[in-house]
């Protein structure tokens, strides 16, 4: 018996980079001998913690440089969760004699609404501002919202299902003339559109490596030097103890060329991967009938394409085209395994079986015109097929 496994002919294609992005070269090279070679704990006195620790300081400034911040403003972590966490229950435990009032919206990922929902149980009062149909906020809405109790704001750059990014610019001039504490979940921007936390008056900023051609495992938090915070993980003094535990060097390592690169290429990665974006919206919507582009129409993140389909369900179109080898989503990675309807389509108002159709096709640096026809070619006859079957389907 031929114990070889048959390889599949057809070329695999990845539009689903709001998710994960493939590992730039240079980052992985980068990262190499950190694993082998150049293995010591910053923490430790000898040459080898010392290697260690200099390149942990290195990577530091140039993640700091891709946002604006200065290196001895950003903190190391696991991930983007983990980063929201620290900026939420760290700044509201720092910040609670003042006051125990948060303001959100109702878009925002779970690793920022599952905390304050936990929050709201532990005392603190939580509000979640609306959005309207392209999923902006209006600050409005926000103004009207504070109290004298209101010690943090909490809105995303952009968000990361429907790709469409606030005015956070505004929001921030709300929040220091009634004296708040900003924070922004910029994990779907951070790396893939401009980002300056001075020029945008935030206090903190998280974000991730993995969204950005890094690697998985490793984020940041800026914190504004002179902002109060607590840490939530207790034990030793790593990253000025605000974040015990022992630094992943090879994913900051990493993560500061991901930045590197990410700064240097931004301008020419905007023009390229919106090209294609616009070429996927144009096609899908001349070639497929009863379809709905979800998001803001200008004020959208690059790569962002997230389509309603009419009659059918979004996880039968993910299920065939992924038998054609092209990976897509239907919505935020963490919570593709919910059974029920998003709460950011939701919250834009469409109906339950409009969000049901709804599929993200996400675009990246890796992506080509090539990629964006061979969809395009397979799309409408995966969503004839399955309209045909549908029992609530008329042509």
């Amino acid at each position: 018996m031929n114990s070889k496994i048959k390889k599949d002919s057809k070329k695999r294609i990845f539009f689903d980079n709001a998710s994960t992005t493939r590992i730039d070269d240079q980052v992985f090279k980068e990262m190499e001998s950190y694993f082998r070679e150049n293995y010591g704990n910053p923490s430790s006195l000898h040459d080898f913690g010392e290697l260690a620790k200099s390149a942990v300081e290195s990577a530091r400034k140039k993640v700091a440089n891709l946002i604006g911040a200065s290196a001895e403003e950003i903190y190391f972590t696991s991930c983007g969760t983990e980063s929201n966490n620290l900026a939420l229950w760290g700044l509201a435990r720092a910040l609670k004699g003042k006051g125990n009032h948060i303001i959100s919206s109702v878009i925002e990922h779970h690793s920022v609404l599952n905390p304050l929902k936990e929050m709201k149980k532990n005392g603190w009062n939580i509000s979640l501002v609306p959005v309207d149909e392209c999923g902006l906020i209006n600050t409005k809405d926000i103004e009207n919202e504070i109290t004298d109790s209101t010690i943090l704001i909490s809105i995303m750059h952009a968000n990361n299902e429907i790709g469409t990014i606030q005015k956070l610019k505004e929001i921030s001039l709300i929040a220091k003339k009634n004296n708040i504490i900003f924070h922004s979940d910029g994990m779907a921007t951070a790396g893939i559109i401009p980002v300056n936390v001075r020029e945008l008056g935030i206090d903190a900023y998280s974000f991730s490596a993995q969204q950005l051609h890094g690697p998985k495992g490793v984020a940041a938090l800026f914190i504004k030097k002179g902002t109060r915070i607590k840490p939530i993980f207790l034990g030793g003094t790593q990253e000025k103890g605000r974040r015990a535990g022992t630094e992943n060097v090879p994913g900051i390592v990493g993560f500061g060329k991901a930045c590197e690169l990410a700064k240097i290429k931004m301008e020419d990665n905007i023009k390229y991967i919106s090209k294609l974006r616009d070429n996927l919206i144009n096609g899908i919507i001349n070639k497929v009938k009863n379809v709905k582009l979800n998001g803001h129409t200008t004020d959208r993140l690059p790569g962002n394409v997230h389509i309603s389909f009419k009659y059918i369900e979004g996880e039968s179109i993910l299920l065939m085209l992924n038998m054609e080898g092209i990976a897509a989503a239907s919505g935020s990675s963490c919570t593709s395994q919910a059974l029920k309807s998003s709460h950011v389509l939701n919250a834009i108002g469409l109906s339950p079986t409009m969000a049901q159709g709804s599929v993200l096709f996400s675009l990246g640096k890796y992506n080509t015109a090539e990629e964006v026809s061979r969809l395009l070619e397979v799309l409408p006859p995966i969503v004839k097929r399955l309209r045909e079957m549908s029992p609530i389907y008329k042509e």
